[in-house]
């Protein structure tokens, strides 16, 4: 699929800038139409959020939630050109609850892991055909919150049973899908496990 030449936020404070697409065939930004539907979804929740964007590549989703009250937003792409990109719009926006980390997402992970953090809302769009969703999602369990959610694009329909097998403690209790072209995009919520004590 070819890169759009331009995209833009939609919502929010900084709603209409543009974001800048790197001439890469790699990049693979989420259309405007696909971000509406998603941000419709996450609804006002998305305030006070903590964001986590393994493979940001333009970094419209992350910048999304930030212009829509995100409290914290790390946006992690290894790609060099691309992650400049990024860090201008930063800068242009001033937009200071945005962190960038220049890494691929394996060792993004293990940071995060070793530092502690946790999300309340991890947005996943890897490269397609490369299996990164089997490998990348049992590790993020360390990483979410209670009631955590999970935003993935893949080239095939998801369901809750397939989350489900990549993880083992958190319960997945509900999935809002759709389709734009050959890209499938799903929003999946989690519940902590029930404590046996409970």
């Amino acid at each position: 699929m070819a890169a759009p030449n331009k995209i833009r936020i939609i919502g929010g404070r900084w709603k209409r800038t543009p974001i800048a697409v790197v001439d890469s065939e790699q990049l693979r930004p989420t259309p405007d139409r696909v971000r509406e539907t998603l941000f419709n979804w996450i609804g006002p929740s998305i305030a006070g959020c903590a964001v986590l964007d393994l493979f940001a590549g333009t970094g419209a989703l992350g910048f999304e939630a930030a212009s829509r009250g995100a409290v914290s937003v790390c946006l992690v792409e290894r790609d060099a050109r691309v992650m400049q990109a990024i860090r201008a719009l930063k800068l242009r926006l001033s937009a200071d609850v945005i962190e960038t980390h220049a890494l691929d997402a394996d060792r993004a992970v293990e940071q995060f892991k070793r530092a502690g953090r946790r999300f309340d809302l991890i947005f996943l769009d890897p490269p397609f055909h490369a299996n990164w969703l089997a490998r990348i999602v049992p590790r993020l369990e360390a990483l979410l919150t209670d009631r955590a959610r999970i935003y993935l694009e893949s080239e095939s329909a998801l369901s809750i049973a397939d989350l489900q097998a990549w993880l083992t403690k958190p319960v997945v209790t509900g999935v809002k899908s759709d389709r734009a072209g050959q890209v499938y995009y799903h929003l999946f919520t989690l519940e902590p496990p029930i404590s046996a004590s409970a």
